[in-house]
């Protein structure tokens, strides 16, 4: 590896751990109480690291939301990718989506939390990136249901922007309360109740 990938590796890292500190910061105290300062406490860096990195708390904010959609859209897209690649339907790959999104979930509830609370405010700087990024990951379903209707395994009938959206939905809704209130359920428990909505509601004739 030569300095520049050595470079460039470092400065990864440590997006990703300012990343990590700002996404539990803002989900504990939002994001007007959470300072610079304190991101950078949480991270372990210097306080002109987080500077050096983003001009500023906002734009550290967006890129949070980059990065953590970013992360969301290519599980799916890799649950899609290796149903695929195995021979399975494509209901099959929207099943194996439902799981790798309560997968990403699990792993990252604070992002997830505060994803969601974003969707719904009108008046953030940010808010303009985060329709972006939530089409992206929203596209990746499009892409599979109308690829299921094109093949016959689902009725030509469904709506599937909507549909798509009410997929995401489902599993965000769905994880976010089990992660509230249900944490006694597995992730198996969550997946198979979500799937049984998925072939009895969208993949019904």
């Amino acid at each position: 590896m030569d300095a520049t990938d050595s470079s460039s590796t470092r400065r990864r890292a440590t997006r990703a751990k300012l990343y990590e500190a700002a996404v539990t910061l803002i989900a504990e105290q939002g994001f007007s109480a959470t300072t610079v300062d304190e991101i950078a406490e949480r991270a372990g860096v210097a306080k002109g690291t987080v500077y050096y990195n983003f001009k500023s708390k906002t734009e550290l904010f967006e890129e949070l939301l980059r990065y953590g959609v970013g992360l969301l859209t290519a599980s799916l897209q890799s649950a899609a990718d290796e149903t695929a690649a195995r021979g399975g339907t494509k209901v099959e790959a929207l099943d194996a989506m439902i799981r790798a999104g309560l997968v990403f979930i699990d792993r990252y509830p604070a992002f997830t939390q505060l994803y969601v609370a974003e969707l719904w405010r009108t008046n953030r700087a940010w808010q303009a990136t985060l329709l972006v990024v939530r089409q992206q990951a929203v596209a990746v379903v499009e892409t599979v249901l109308r690829e299921a209707v094109d093949n016959g395994e689902l009725s030509p009938d469904i709506d599937i922007p909507l549909s798509a959206a009410a997929l995401v939905g489902m599993v965000l809704v769905a994880a976010l309360d089990w992660q509230s209130f249900q944490r006694e359920r597995s992730l198996d428990d969550v997946h198979a109740a979500l799937s049984r909505l998925l072939h009895g509601r969208v993949s019904g004739r």
